[in-house]
């Protein structure tokens, strides 16, 4: 707010000297009789106001909810969303893509004390959202996937798991496991080895298959079915074979996913038994943030002082 002064009653100085170097003050003040400094002084406070509500929404002022202090016992679970071009064909309504992000906000809402991450992936994976207790930041991070977020086309299973391993990280003592979402349509020989790997390190996945056995074709860009390098429509299909493997080696479960409740409850009844731990001994906080409280009347004073003139109104 300083600076914001300086900057201004500088402003004010130059303009002073202009007038003076102009020729006659009273001139001037004539000729200029409608603008109005009360309303640039305004506008300058509006944007000082704003910009200091900016500052405190960037350093997102927050308070502890009603079940802070309390350490929450639960395990690490890496959601793994395919995020290829397969997954917009519209075998399931209104898409498998969009069908894959309401499964998984049913099942943030569901894992209330387990720690979430996010993995998206198509012809490669990229760790979207390291492990968290923050629901919003899930869903968030979810709802803005789409083919789009990666380059290279594809279904890279095995580097998803990898990415996947790398957001574990060295906690050994919580349970791990991955959700697989996708519809199972890849070339990528060394899925199955991947997941027997991180069996034998104790991850559990399971696998969500998103589409028809019997498969539907690919719109492109201009809305036509998409054909490959020979000419002949693509087809995708639903590789539940692939799925069903997967989730055996890792003593995990396949479900195909038709409705997102049914769905959810028979993920998380893998976990129902398995034993739910703490990180250390620290105390896990989960916070109610400020940040659009101060954001929305930033945005508001930007916009009052964008359309706010500068000029008194002159009676005729």
């Amino acid at each position: 707010m300083p600076v914001f002064l300086v900057i201004y009653l500088f402003y004010l100085r130059r303009k002073s000297r202009a007038v003076e170097r102009a020729g006659d003050k009273n001139l001037i003040q004539a000729l200029s009789k409608d603008h109005s400094p009360l309303k640039n002084l305004v506008k300058i406070v509006l944007l000082v106001v704003a910009f200091v509500l900016g500052c405190v929404a960037v350093a997102n002022p927050r308070r502890p909810d009603d079940t802070s202090g309390e350490a929450r016992k639960g395990i690490d679970i890496v959601i793994a969303l395919d995020v290829s071009n397969s997954m917009k064909a519209v075998d399931v309504a209104p898409d498998r893509l969009s069908r894959a992000k309401h499964f998984i906000s049913t099942l943030i809402d569901k894992l209330q004390d387990d720690r979430l991450g996010l993995v998206i992936f198509a012809g490669n994976a990229y760790a979207q959202m390291p492990l968290t207790f923050d629901r919003d930041a899930a869903k968030m991070y979810t709802a803005t996937a789409n083919p789009a977020n990666i380059a290279a086309q594809g279904t890279s299973i095995g580097d998803a798991f990898k990415k996947a391993e790398i957001l574990f990280g060295d906690e050994t003592e919580r349970f791990r496991s991955i959700i697989l979402i996708t519809d199972g349509e890849t070339h990528d020989d060394n899925a199955i080895e991947a997941a027997k790997e991180l069996a034998m390190r104790g991850v559990m996945i399971n696998t969500v298959g998103i589409g028809s056995p019997e498969g539907t074709t690919i719109l492109d860009s201009a809305g036509v079915p998409k054909k490959d390098p020979s000419g002949q429509v693509v087809i995708s299909k639903l590789n539940e074979q692939i799925l069903k493997e997967i989730a055996a080696a890792t003593n995990g479960t396949y479900v195909h996913l038709q409705s997102s409740e049914a769905a959810v409850k028979t993920v998380t009844d893998q976990y129902v038994d398995i034993e739910k731990k703490a990180l250390g001994d620290s105390s896990l906080y989960t916070y109610h943030s400020f940040y659009s409280w101060l954001a929305i009347p930033m945005l508001l004073l930007l916009i009052t002082e964008i359309f706010l003139p500068d000029r008194k109104k002159i009676k005729l």
